[in-house]
This record gives C-alpha cells, sequence and structure tokens, in this order.
C-alpha cells in the first residue's frame, strides 16, 4: 500500500553530489584562495607557538591567565598543567591543537558576533537562520569530512574547515542571546541622553552581553577541541593522531596519554577564560 513512498526517493544524497561536482568545477578559483589563506593562517599561529623554547610559552599563557584571571590559583593550575604536558611528551602535538583551536576561534568568533549583533537586532532574521544552526550542529561531523576532502584534500585546511562548520553556531546564539536580552530600561535611559544606534551598540548592549559573548568563546574552544580526534581522520596534525594510532593498534596507555592530555588542555583553555557577570 505504501510502495510509492519507497519507489518515488526523493534525490536528497544526488542533489548534494550535484552541488558539491558542480562548486569543485566553477569555483576552484575561490576554493583555492580560501584554502592558501586558511594554510597561511595556521603556518604562523603554529610558527608562533612552536618556534620559541617550549618555557617562553608556558610563562606567555600563565601571564595571559594573570591578566584575564588576576588568580594565582588559576594562574598555578596552568603552570602545572602546561609542565605536565612537556612532562609527557606531546608539547608538538599540543601546540599543533592550539594551533587549530586558535584558528576556528579567530574565524568563529570574527564571523558569528557579527551574525549574533545583527540577528538581535532583527528577530525575524534569527528565526530564519535558527533552522540552519540546529543542522549544522546536529548533523553528524563526518559528513563535513567528505566534501572538505572533495575540495581541499587532506591536512590542517579540511580540519579547520570541518571545525569551523561545526562550531560556528555557538559564536551566533550567545552573541544573539546576550544582546537580545540588554534591559529595556538601560536601552531607554541610552536613547534619553541621545545616544545614536553605534553609541547603544557599543557603550551598552556589547558591554552587557560581554560575559555571554566570552561562554559563547569559551563554547566555541571546547567543540573545536572536541574535534581534534575526528580532525586527525583527513590528515590534520595534533593530539587526535595519536587517539586514532592508539584505536588502531589498541594501545591502551597510548590512548589514555593522549586523551588525559586533550582533557588536561579542555580545564586550562576553560579556567582563562571563564568570565561571571559581576
Amino acid at each position: 500500500m505504501l510502495n510509492w513512498v519507497t519507489d518515488y526517493k526523493i534525490p536528497v544524497g544526488d542533489v548534494a553530489s550535484a552541488v558539491v561536482d558542480w562548486v569543485q568545477g566553477h569555483l576552484g578559483w575561490l576554493l583555492n584562495g580560501l584554502s592558501d589563506v586558511m594554510s597561511t593562517a595556521i603556518n604562523i599561529i603554529e610558527w608562533l607557538l612552536q618556534t620559541p623554547p617550549p618555557i617562553v610559552i608556558v610563562i606567555a599563557f600563565v601571564a595571559l591567565t594573570w591578566g584575564l584571571q588576576r588568580s594565582w590559583k588559576t594562574c598555578l593550575l596552568v603552570f602545572l598543567g602546561l609542565l605536565f604536558i612537556l612532562n609527557q611528551g606531546y608539547w608538538q602535538e599540543t601546540t599543533q591543537s592550539l594551533t587549530l583551536v586558535l584558528a576556528a576561534c579567530i574565524v568563529c568568533m570574527g564571523i558569528g558576533v557579527p551574525i549574533g549583533i545583527y540577528a538581535a537586532h532583527r528577530p525575524a532574521v534569527y528565526r530564519a537562520i535558527a533552522p540552519i544552526l540546529d543542522l549544522m550542529q546536529t548533523l553528524p561531523t563526518f559528513v563535513y569530512l567528505v566534501p572538505t576532502i572533495v575540495f581541499f584534500g587532506i591536512g590542517m585546511v579540511p580540519g579547520l574547515l570541518a571545525t569551523v562548520i561545526f562550531v560556528l553556531p555557538a559564536p551566533i546564539r550567545m552573541t544573539q542571546l546576550g544582546v537580545a536580552e540588554t534591559p529595556a530600561a538601560l536601552i531607554e535611559a541610552a536613547e534619553a541622553f541621545g545616544a545614536t544606534s553605534r553609541q547603544k551598540l557599543w557603550k551598552v548592549e556589547l558591554p552587557y552581553a560581554f560575559p555571554q559573548i566570552m561562554v559563547g568563546l569559551n563554547q566555541t574552544i571546547m567543540l573545536s577541541l572536541s574535534m581534534v580526534v575526528i580532525s586527525a581522520l583527513v590528515g590534520a596534525d595534533g593530539l587526535g593522531v595519536p587517539v586514532v594510532r592508539a584505536l588502531g593498534s589498541v594501545n591502551t596507555a597510548l590512548g589514555f596519554e593522549s586523551g588525559f592530555v586533550i582533557v588536561v588542555v579542555a580545564i586550562l583553555l576553560d579556567r582563562m577564560l571563564r568570565v561571571s557577570r559581576k
């Protein structure tokens, strides 16, 4: 009775394949340019993290933590955590993963914050893009890897692109939430003093939304770290490589070492960037 349901299959896969083929055939110049830009950014960040002696990077991270948190306990945690990573022999892999995380944060925050601000001021826009954001976060991540490999081959670039697609909804949602929740009394007070739209944004809405934006940054970092293992499957360097190697060789020691280092990195970055509304 329901044979017509199965006999006439909606060509979702065929349409997706056709779109990928068209993009590859007609927008190759754009893909090559995008690949060059991402490769350059990755190389610069990786050079900055790997060229100085490890102790210099450790001190720099501790100093950054003090500047952000003003807490000697958090600074001590960061210092000991980075020393632990050095002790375990995963410094190079850690800097490679941090390169991917930092590059993803720059792209996601640079795109997500402006979109979140625009969507907060135009609720109809946010309602329109909400299903797209849901799709980006719920579609299995491995699905992203297929077109990225087709477009960019293997390496850090497809890993970065897949990470950005998966992570981008977080800063958009958090920024939109923070700006949209700005109390009407603050907006009215600013308007009463003759503030322009730009002044209201920079002096009222963004300062009030700053904790939410920082939560978006925190989520961006955590979600990016969750992608390191998946990115390793497309040739991206970092802490995901020993995890994949441990899985392939059933090496329990290697798996626990690299997995625990990932956890340590996540904890350190979370404590460094934690912001509370005062």
